[in-house]
């Protein structure tokens, strides 16, 4: 069963559109642990499983985000 969740939203999301992300997500039963940008989300993704330290760049091309 899954209890708690990092939720991700679009960049451009508002303070009341990122606070009722989180109230929908408690409302399902999840206990919120954060709200973070699907920018932010896709650079930690991609360095999970990097051994050595290098620097990228991620680009959000999506949703409205230019």
């Amino acid at each position: 069963k899954v209890n708690k969740a990092v939720i991700t939203v679009p960049a451009y999301f508002n303070d009341a559109q990122r606070q009722a992300t989180k109230d929908a997500g408690q409302i399902a039963g999840l206990e919120v642990s954060r709200i973070i940008n699907e920018p932010t989300a896709a650079a930690l993704a991609y360095g999970l499983d990097k051994k050595q330290e290098e620097k990228i760049v991620v680009f959000d091309l999506g949703g409205g985000t230019f």
